[in-house]
């Protein structure tokens, strides 16, 4: 080999060699930078307190105590469909990742190859052929074995192949960033739903106590036609809010039914009853901290699922960049050329070609200049699309605050509002049964102390969720 390739040749390599390094130390691809998106005034948290705590660095084990619900969150995120695509996403984002890796390394390819050329007899090597006694005409043939490797590796002088191993990188910190936004949404759908399902629950068994006091009234009210103390008007008003409450009873059981199927394909499985527990006995301790703006960054997903896609615009647009000036390439060729086999191992077979090259894009159509404005393009949108991102989690903390803070109010108000339709209630049909109030009075009063009774249970049930949704905003539930 050293017959082929000579001192001069290795000089020549180690020459361009350094002044790739020496180009590489000058012309390098741009460093991201975080841009600046966080404005205080668009976290709204009014008087509740900000510190370097929030309750999303939480785990949802001890968010929701409720170990029935606790076995539907972990069912779940083993089964649900939109977890094992995300995982499958990772996986294949890996694979990119890995490959981005091996950008640094030269390519090496091997072939080996038999050529038989046979030559016209009137062709310049048939006659040659012939000339030299060998014969001539078709048939007359020359063999070749050929087993060679090569290698061709570029120089990343203007960070090209750095930046394209750093969008993957973005790329595959994106799709675990998105499965956890995945299991964050989740976790939230699955409290959620078990929480409406216990409010229709309680629901259920108040109408139900409704329909069977109703139907006792309406006994009443029929032996109180009989002893001409109301008349028939009375008794078909009682049996009307009879039919209503009934037909309450049966759209709170669809809703049952339906909610139930929502909650089986959450867990990943065919519609099914849910097991679940009793909303008196729910309670959240966790104690409400939103943090401070920053930390939306840090731990909502979503967000830094955006981020990521940020980076990767950020590098690809290094990449597009980087396409304007010339490439440096190495390109070696080396093995074993015989025409004869039982020569082919010779020392004498041995050959080698080292080929270094620059090219520079002179006219290309445009295609260059098209692909860097159309990633810059792409890189503002990601940046806008971030911007937006963030907004939206600041609205999202701000509303799930407020219905948390109106809920609560609500339910002390609507608790004093059922206990005194409930004792109007009560007054009213003695009242009636001694005939001192019409029949009037006491079916406004039945009908306002269901509607609160209804109320009350569903603002218990908007403050359940107004927390679920605050701990989703906030980015808990993937940890």
């Amino acid at each position: 080999m050293k017959s082929i390739i000579n001192n001069k040749s290795w000089q020549r390599v180690a020459l361009m060699s350094t002044l790739a390094i020496t180009l590489q130390s000058c012309f390098v691809a741009k460093d991201y930078e975080q841009p600046e998106i966080i404005q205080e005034e668009n976290f709204r948290t009014d008087n509740l307190p900000q510190d370097s705590i929030t309750m999303a660095e939480v785990s949802w084990r001890d968010m929701f105590t409720d170990p029935i619900l606790q076995e539907h969150i972990d069912e779940g995120l083993k089964n649900n469909i939109d977890i094992r695509v995300a995982l499958q996403q990772i996986i294949s984002a890996e694979a990119y990742l890995k490959q981005g890796k091996a950008g640094y390394f030269p390519s090496i390819t091997g072939s080996g190859t038999f050529t038989r050329n046979y030559f016209s007899k009137n062709g310049q090597l048939g006659l040659q052929l012939g000339n030299s006694g060998t014969g001539g005409g078709i048939g007359d043939h020359i063999d070749l074995y050929d087993l060679s490797a090569n290698l061709s590796w570029e120089a990343d002088i203007w960070g090209k192949i750095r930046s394209n191993k750093r969008a993957f990188e973005a790329s595959y910190l994106q799709s675990v960033a998105a499965h956890q936004a995945v299991k964050t949404t989740l976790v939230s759908k699955i409290a959620s739903s078990y929480y409406q399902l216990l409010s229709l629950d309680e629901q259920k068994k108040v109408t139900e106590r409704t329909i069977e006091n109703r139907e006792k009234s309406l006994e009443t009210n029929k032996a109180l036609k009989e002893a001409g103390s109301i008349t028939e008007v009375g008794v078909k008003q009682t049996e009307a809010q009879l039919y209503t409450a009934k037909a309450i009873l049966i759209d709170i059981n669809n809703q049952i039914r339906l909610l139930e199927n929502t909650m089986s394909i959450l867990l990943g499985k065919e519609p099914s009853t849910i097991a679940r527990a009793e909303l008196e006995d729910q309670e959240i301790e966790t104690e409400l901290k939103t943090g401070v703006p920053a930390q939306l960054l840090k731990n909502r997903p979503d967000l830094i699922a955006a981020e990521y896609s940020l980076v990767n615009a950020f590098e690809l647009t290094n990449v597009a960049r980087s396409n304007f000036y010339p490439s440096i390439t190495l390109n070696a060729t080396g093995g074993l050329q015989a025409l004869e086999f039982d020569k082919l191992f010779d020392t004498q077979s041995l050959f080698a070609t080292l080929i270094g090259g620059i090219t520079q894009p002179i006219f290309n159509k445009r295609q260059i200049r098209t692909q860097f404005e159309v990633a810059e393009s792409q890189q503002e949108q990601a940046r806008l699309q971030f911007r937006q991102a963030f907004l939206t989690a600041t609205k999202e903390v701000a509303d799930a605050l407020y219905n948390y803070e109106a809920a609560t109010d609500k339910i002390d108000v609507k608790q004093k509002e059922f206990e005194a339709y409930d004792i109007a209630t009560q007054y009213s049909e003695e009242l009636l049964n001694n005939g001192l109030a019409n029949y009037l009075e006491v079916l406004t009063a039945r009908e306002n102390a269901l509607n609160s009774s209804l109320d009350l249970i569903n603002a218990k049930y908007i403050q359940l969720n107004s927390m679920v949704n605050l701990y989703e905003a906030l980015g808990g539930g993937w940890q």
